[in-house]
């Protein structure tokens, strides 16, 4: 118990000597010096250097004997005016830092990597979206974030791809049949998942059965419209698909050398 008390306390401006002193006044307030310096195991050469410090800090005081004698203020007073003075120090530094920001706003990408940051990232957009949600996601990952688009649902519009996961819903859901799950995620070496938020920042992500997840994060114009776009396309192309057929489709696109490598990312299909 100890330990953790010199650990936090030295998070708080406190030395590893200074935290040692206070605590044996704790454990044998109103002594002097010497013998603090023999209990708590401050070098005697340091102890009257460390009472200083600590009367400095507000975190003992003097009683007027012969020899000088020392106690320890109040852990709760003590506490209570740390955390005081902590909070006064968060709200100044809140307000001159605000100040000192630049007005001009910087797009910058982030990188994530790993499986559940990445599903962090997404939770925390999700949960903060105020207008509309596009999501393009595959079956494994809907549970993950599926309690969250609930919690949305109703009150903003959410437009959902979803690959695989044929009973799931997500707001307006487009399951995509016309390919296989299997065959994109292959022509894609893993599960590419996008998500949007209010047209202002959009998350890129691959996930892989391989473990070698990652993604990416912006507010760029550019990459939202981009990754909003390519959600908007695949919906149409769900819907084409639905009301003339997949054959169609097929006749198309296996009869031309250009569209069999859009489609699979070969030159043919053999």
């Amino acid at each position: 118990m100890e330990d953790k008390a010199i650990i936090e306390l030295q998070k708080h401006g406190f030395s590893k000597y200074e935290c040692k002193a206070y605590i044996g006044l704790l454990k044998s307030p109103a002594i002097t010096g010497y013998e603090l310096s023999k209990r708590s195991g401050v070098p005697r050469s340091m102890i009257y250097e460390v009472l200083g410090k600590l009367l400095d800090k507000g975190a003992i005081q003097t009683v007027p004997f012969d020899p000088i004698v020392y106690k320890p203020v109040d852990p709760k007073q003590l506490l209570s005016r740390l955390k005081e003075e902590m909070n006064t120090s968060f709200e100044l530094l809140e307000s001159s830092l605000t100040v000192l920001e630049s007005d001009q706003k910087v797009d910058v990408v982030t990188r994530i990597v790993q499986y559940e940051h990445i599903v962090q990232e997404m939770l925390s957009m999700i949960r903060s979206a105020e207008k509309e949600i596009w999501l393009s996601i595959w079956a494994p990952a809907v549970k993950d974030i599926e309690k969250v688009v609930r919690e949305k649902e109703g009150s903003i519009p959410i437009f959902t791809v979803l690959f695989g996961a044929e009973n799931e819903t997500l707001g307006h859901t487009y399951h995509h049949n016309y390919m296989a799950p299997d065959i994109v995620s292959k022509r894609m070496g893993g599960y590419l998942t996008i998500l949007i938020r209010d047209e202002e920042e959009a998350l890129i992500a691959k996930f892989s059965d391989r473990g070698s997840e990652w993604a990416v994060k912006s507010t760029d114009p550019a990459l939202v419209l981009i990754a909003t776009e390519y959600i908007r396309h695949d919906i149409m192309v769900e819907e084409i698909t639905n009301a003339f057929g997949p054959e169609k489709l097929d006749e198309l696109w296996k009869a031309r050398e250009d569209l069999i490598h859009v489609m699979t990312g070969k030159n043919s299909l053999t």
